[in-house]
């Protein structure tokens, strides 16, 4: 209730205080009383009472994590998952990599979690641990590329393993192309994604034919100098509102309905104005305005624009549409026969 809806385009309002070459990983909504689950990079997990974590104003730093987890050197969370008590026995916790390597794992395996963590998915060196959700056996994945690649598969495509497996290739990366998003069917009716340089779109999953698990995938997004590399996406339907968080913590909140749908081989509109040198680095899915108890702040302010904003706004509907770009041929590949990882 800190954040007001903003115009997409602005610049955002400060959403908290941090501390040098730190931002805004993640946001959640969760209950007091729900137990909280932490995946670190390296690939360990851990869990911790809600209650046990500082209630703090929207702009204060927070508390730091090394004084709730017992995290090893060089660990940081990249995943929190409120784990609601009542079905904790009907879920299972999917696990992606940057490498394309996927996991699929029983909730119950994590009962006992120690205070200094367990092995929730061995890692090549190479590689590090950068989503989990939680799903039902029924659902659809999908995982998104920095390059702009998206490849949807069933999750029953990656049979259930124990928490120390290292898990199955779930796409074909390009050599310098990593994995920066998961999402699954029912989190929304669209995938919205972001990219570095303040740009964004949303398309519908059914732009998104579901694949063999370990190929190469479709294209999602048109990848530019100007669009800068994705970094995220987030699954959304019409009510559902997200902010986007840069390098300097400056958070813009965004209705999702904002931006029409459009195709897969598009570059989207600008979404954030940043500075020069600032990045956008995080996107978050927050609760729908529908759901809120309070009205939202509707518009910007002067406070909100840049002066170039103010005077005009140089995106229009030819950067958005299907027939502004062709077809690199690339959308349509895939591959058979994915291999299990040792």
């Amino acid at each position: 209730d800190n954040f007001r809806v903003q115009g997409r385009g602005g610049r955002g309002i400060k959403g908290m205080q941090t501390l040098d070459n730190d931002y805004i990983a993640d946001l959640l909504m969760t209950r007091t009383h729900d137990t909280i689950m932490f995946f670190t990079n390296l690939g360990r997990a851990y869990r911790l009472k809600a209650y046990k974590i500082p209630e703090a104003s929207r702009v204060s730093r927070g508390t730091a994590i090394v004084n709730l987890l017992n995290l090893l050197p060089e660990e940081k969370v990249t995943a929190i998952i409120p784990i609601m008590d009542e079905n904790e026995d009907k879920n299972n916790l999917f696990m992606a990599t940057r490498r394309g390597i996927v996991k699929k794992t029983p909730l119950s395996a994590f009962d006992n979690i120690r205070n200094i963590g367990i092995i929730a998915i061995n890692l090549r060196e190479d590689d590090e641990l950068i989503d989990v959700k939680q799903t039902n056996a029924d659902n659809d994945i999908f995982l998104v590329t920095a390059k702009g690649m998206c490849i949807r598969f069933h999750e029953t495509d990656a049979r259930a393993m124990g928490r120390t497996a290292a898990g199955v290739k779930a796409i074909d990366l390009d050599k310098d192309d990593k994995v920066v998003g998961m999402q699954i069917d029912t989190q929304g009716d669209y995938l919205l994604f972001a990219t570095e340089n303040g740009m964004g779109k949303r398309t519908s999953m059914e732009e998104f034919r579901s694949q063999n698990r370990g190929g190469k995938g479709l294209k999602c997004y048109h990848v530019t100098e100007r669009t800068g590399k994705l970094i995220g996406v987030k699954a959304v339907t019409d009510e559902h509102e997200i902010m986007m968080i840069n390098t300097a913590g400056i958070i813009i909140q965004l209705r999702a309905s904002d931006f029409n749908p459009i195709g897969r081989i598009t570059s989207g509109v600008k979404m954030m104005n940043l500075d020069e040198g600032v990045k956008v680095v995080q996107i978050a899915k927050v609760r729908g305005s529908v759901t809120d108890d309070e009205p939202k702040e509707d518009g910007i302010t002067e406070d909100d624009l840049t002066d170039n904003d103010l005077a005009d706004n140089d995106f229009t509907e030819d950067e958005v549409t299907d027939s502004g770009f062709a077809d690199d041929g690339s959308e349509e590949e895939e591959e058979n026969g994915p291999d299990s990882v040792s």
